[in-house]
Protein backbone atom coordinates (compact mmCIF):
# COMPACT_ATOMS: atom_id res chain seq x y z
CA UNK A 1 0.00 0.00 0.00
CA UNK A 2 1.41 3.36 -1.04
CA UNK A 3 1.22 6.17 1.53
CA UNK A 4 0.49 9.68 0.30
CA UNK A 5 2.49 12.44 1.99
CA UNK A 6 0.52 14.89 4.12
CA UNK A 7 0.62 18.19 2.22
CA UNK A 8 -1.85 20.11 4.39
CA UNK A 9 0.99 21.96 6.17
CA UNK A 10 2.93 22.68 2.99
CA UNK A 11 2.43 26.36 2.08
CA UNK A 12 3.16 25.60 -1.58
CA UNK A 13 -0.18 23.79 -1.79
CA UNK A 14 -2.05 26.81 -0.50
CA UNK A 15 -0.18 29.16 -2.81
CA UNK A 16 -0.88 26.90 -5.79
CA UNK A 17 -4.59 26.98 -4.96
CA UNK A 18 -4.41 30.78 -4.68
CA UNK A 19 -2.65 31.09 -8.06
CA UNK A 20 -5.30 28.88 -9.63
CA UNK A 21 -8.05 31.09 -8.20
CA UNK A 22 -6.38 34.23 -9.53
CA UNK A 23 -5.89 32.70 -12.98
CA UNK A 24 -9.57 31.79 -13.18
CA UNK A 25 -10.61 35.25 -11.92
CA UNK A 26 -8.53 36.78 -14.73
CA UNK A 27 -10.23 34.45 -17.19
CA UNK A 28 -13.69 35.43 -15.92
CA UNK A 29 -12.79 39.12 -16.05
CA UNK A 30 -11.45 38.75 -19.59
CA UNK A 31 -14.68 37.04 -20.67
CA UNK A 32 -16.73 39.87 -19.17
CA UNK A 33 -14.58 42.52 -20.83
CA UNK A 34 -14.68 40.78 -24.19
CA UNK A 35 -18.44 40.34 -23.84
CA UNK A 36 -18.88 44.06 -23.26
CA UNK A 37 -16.80 44.84 -26.35
CA UNK A 38 -18.82 42.39 -28.46
CA UNK A 39 -22.11 43.80 -27.14
CA UNK A 40 -21.05 47.34 -28.00
CA UNK A 41 -19.57 46.41 -31.38
CA UNK A 42 -23.02 46.06 -32.95
CA UNK A 43 -23.91 49.56 -31.77
CA UNK A 44 -20.64 50.85 -33.23
CA UNK A 45 -21.41 49.27 -36.61
CA UNK A 46 -24.89 50.83 -36.67
CA UNK A 47 -23.42 54.26 -35.90
CA UNK A 48 -20.91 53.89 -38.74
CA UNK A 49 -23.74 52.91 -41.10
CA UNK A 50 -25.79 55.91 -40.01
CA UNK A 51 -22.90 58.28 -40.71
CA UNK A 52 -22.48 56.79 -44.18
CA UNK A 53 -26.16 57.19 -45.03
CA UNK A 54 -26.83 60.42 -43.07
CA UNK A 55 -29.72 58.71 -41.34
CA UNK A 56 -30.70 57.67 -37.86
CA UNK A 57 -29.28 54.30 -36.83
CA UNK A 58 -31.58 51.35 -36.31
CA UNK A 59 -32.58 50.59 -32.73
CA UNK A 60 -31.43 46.97 -32.99
CA UNK A 61 -27.83 46.03 -32.34
CA UNK A 62 -28.29 42.58 -33.85
CA UNK A 63 -26.91 39.47 -32.26
CA UNK A 64 -23.85 41.19 -30.84
CA UNK A 65 -25.82 42.41 -27.82
CA UNK A 66 -26.98 38.89 -26.95
CA UNK A 67 -23.65 37.22 -27.69
CA UNK A 68 -21.84 39.85 -25.63
CA UNK A 69 -24.29 39.49 -22.76
CA UNK A 70 -23.84 35.70 -22.89
CA UNK A 71 -20.05 36.15 -22.67
CA UNK A 72 -20.46 38.47 -19.68
CA UNK A 73 -22.71 35.95 -17.93
CA UNK A 74 -20.21 33.19 -18.73
CA UNK A 75 -17.52 35.27 -17.03
CA UNK A 76 -19.82 35.72 -14.02
CA UNK A 77 -20.42 31.98 -13.91
CA UNK A 78 -16.68 31.28 -14.06
CA UNK A 79 -16.06 33.64 -11.13
CA UNK A 80 -18.86 32.14 -9.04
CA UNK A 81 -17.82 28.55 -9.70
CA UNK A 82 -14.14 29.19 -9.04
CA UNK A 83 -15.00 30.95 -5.77
CA UNK A 84 -17.01 27.96 -4.59
CA UNK A 85 -14.25 25.56 -5.62
CA UNK A 86 -11.59 27.68 -3.91
CA UNK A 87 -13.56 27.73 -0.67
CA UNK A 88 -14.03 23.97 -0.88
CA UNK A 89 -10.34 23.33 -1.42
CA UNK A 90 -9.21 25.70 1.31
CA UNK A 91 -11.59 24.10 3.79
CA UNK A 92 -10.34 20.70 2.70
CA UNK A 93 -6.72 21.47 3.54
CA UNK A 94 -7.67 22.98 6.91
CA UNK A 95 -6.22 26.46 6.51
CA UNK A 96 -3.80 27.18 9.36
CA UNK A 97 -1.29 29.92 10.18
CA UNK A 98 0.59 31.60 8.64
CA UNK A 99 -1.93 31.44 5.82
CA UNK A 100 -5.05 32.28 7.79
CA UNK A 101 -8.63 32.63 6.70
CA UNK A 102 -8.49 36.40 6.17
CA UNK A 103 -5.80 36.23 3.51
CA UNK A 104 -7.48 33.63 1.35
CA UNK A 105 -10.91 35.24 1.58
CA UNK A 106 -9.58 38.30 -0.25
CA UNK A 107 -9.37 36.40 -3.54
CA UNK A 108 -12.86 35.01 -3.10
CA UNK A 109 -14.18 38.48 -2.22
CA UNK A 110 -12.67 39.98 -5.37
CA UNK A 111 -14.16 37.18 -7.44
CA UNK A 112 -17.63 37.70 -5.97
CA UNK A 113 -17.47 41.49 -6.44
CA UNK A 114 -16.48 40.98 -10.07
CA UNK A 115 -19.40 38.57 -10.50
CA UNK A 116 -21.82 41.18 -9.10
CA UNK A 117 -20.38 43.85 -11.40
CA UNK A 118 -20.73 41.47 -14.34
CA UNK A 119 -24.38 40.88 -13.53
CA UNK A 120 -24.94 44.64 -13.29
CA UNK A 121 -23.20 45.11 -16.65
CA UNK A 122 -25.36 42.42 -18.29
CA UNK A 123 -28.54 44.00 -16.90
CA UNK A 124 -27.40 47.42 -18.12
CA UNK A 125 -26.68 46.13 -21.62
CA UNK A 126 -29.99 44.31 -21.96
CA UNK A 127 -32.34 46.88 -20.43
CA UNK A 128 -30.65 50.28 -20.72
CA UNK A 129 -27.80 50.20 -23.19
CA UNK A 130 -29.65 50.49 -26.51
Amino acid sequence: MKMEPDTSDDPRVRYAIERTLLAWVRTGLALMGFGFVVARFGLFLHEIEAVRQNAMPKASTGLSLWIGTALILLGVLVNLLVSAEHLRLMRHIQSAPPYGIRSWLLGVGVSLVLAMLGIAMAVYLVFVGH
